[in-house]
């Protein structure tokens, strides 16, 4: 009784050790939740983009994630717990012959790299992901960043539209009240202020709206800066088809796709590792109490891979490591596929801002000014004005619209490429 007594003791001790040492070797847990702090005045792009990577709750779970797998990594590297096992022949106690082994487990075929390789490709996916993520973002805060310029200059329209008018329901007015033109006049008149009114009301809630949700990329409900800062108008130039494709091998889902085939690689060698048994060397004290002896042993196991040789699951790390494969192809096609879409998009809607830029919108504001001015000394009906209005407002409103899909245009090529796309554009968004 001994002897177990002192192996218990020994195991105990080891037992001990070995949670101190993962006591040592373990961080503080803390929060790292990031609150962002949002100025409650103009907000720049360069703020924007700081204030999503800093606190963006998307981004807090693929860090977190990163930070999962690599702690995968620690429990990879382990080595396999001793055994304690006691065995006892005849249970009386004049003839009880009894064995206490302690053994140690040997893993064979090279099981604890090929398990440390695949938790160390799993970080990698794991950090392809995130920078897929930092991507995503970056393209999600531009287009909202654009979306809240878009709305101002819509909500700026609005404005204008309603002062105008209200000018030409006061000009309307006095000419009804001098007799020169008919009452139905200043009834079209207020009819045009009430859907200019309406216009303004719903310009405001886009406004609102495209505010909250640039502001919910960092994790904040109520939005508290002010205005979004920056030139809706400052167009890129248009990159050839050609050069972006050259670094589409380099975008952040392509080479996640890469790190996935790997990870599926050291997964499959660790199925094939399984292959071969484990040894388990033992040793401990047997004690005869017939003949009052006590002797050493040594003992040694090893599994015969017989019917279980782990070709079920080798095959399917296989079957895996083609579906990997395969999804890189798949994704490839996708991406190119987009990346041309998104390139098209963008020639056409800086065709269409250049072409409204420069003969739609001079054109409409020559045709109200003159019409304008026709109308106040009598030589047109305000019916005319208001098609001289609706003109100018629908051609400025398309040009708002234009600007809007090349910022979107724009996001979608940097979502897809990542960073090196968003260096293309970095002189367009004043980032350096």
């Amino acid at each position: 009784m001994k002897h177990l007594i002192c192996l218990l003791c020994l195991a105990a001790m080891l037992t001990s050790l070995m949670a101190r040492a993962d006591t040592w070797g373990s961080a503080p847990s803390h929060d790292t939740t990031l609150l962002a702090y949002e100025p409650d005045a103009s907000l720049t792009l360069a703020q924007a983009l700081q204030l999503a990577l800093q606190a963006n709750p998307e981004l807090a779970i693929a860090k977190r994630e990163v930070d999962a797998v690599t702690a995968s990594r620690i429990q990879a590297a382990l080595f396999r717990n001793p055994e304690l096992s006691v065995e006892m022949e005849d249970v009386r106690p004049s003839s009880r012959q009894t064995t206490y082994w302690l053994g140690q487990p040997f893993e064979l075929g090279g099981k604890r790299g090929a398990r440390i390789e695949t938790a160390e490709r799993a970080r990698d996916v794991a950090s392809a992901d995130l920078h897929v993520r930092l991507a995503d973002m970056h393209a999600d805060v531009v287009q909202r960043f654009y979306e809240v310029l878009a709305a101002q200059e819509r909500y700026r329209l609005a404005q204008s539209s309603m002062e105008l008018a209200n000018r030409g329901l006061d000009v309307a007015a006095r000419r009804v009240t001098a007799g020169k033109v008919s009452p139905v006049e200043e009834t079209r008149a207020r009819v045009a202020a009430s859907g200019a009114r309406i216009e303004l009301t719903q310009a405001n809630a886009e406004l609102v709206n495209a505010r909250r949700r640039l502001a919910a990329l960092w994790g904040n409900a109520v939005p508290r800066f002010t205005e979004a800062l920056g030139e809706l108008d400052l167009l890129p130039e248009l990159p050839s088809l050609s050069s972006l494709d050259e670094i589409l091998d380099q975008a952040p889902q392509a080479l996640r796709a890469e790190q996935e085939i790997r990870h599926r690689d050291a997964m499959l060698k660790v199925q094939e590792s399984k292959r071969y048994p484990d040894l388990i060397l033992r040793s401990g004290v047997q004690r005869n109490e017939s003949a009052a002896d006590t002797v050493g042993v040594l003992g040694v196991a090893l599994a015969i891979p017989l019917f279980d040789r782990n070709q079920g699951n080798i095959q399917e790390a296989r079957v895996r490591v083609d579906k990997a494969r395969d999804e890189r192809f798949a994704l490839n096609v996708r991406l190119r596929n987009e990346l041309s879409l998104a390139h098209q998009r963008l020639a056409a809607s800086l065709q269409e801002v250049s072409s409204i830029r420069d003969d739609i919108l001079p054109g409409a504001q020559s045709a109200l000014d003159a019409t304008t001015r026709g109308f106040e000394l009598g030589k047109f009906n305000f019916l005319d004005v208001l098609d001289a209005q609706r003109t100018l407002f629908t051609a400025r409103g398309q040009y708002i619209r234009a600007l809007g899909e090349v910022q979107r245009s724009v996001a979608d090529v940097e979502a897809i490429l990542g960073p090196q796309g968003a260096a293309l554009f970095a002189s367009m968004h004043g980032q350096h």
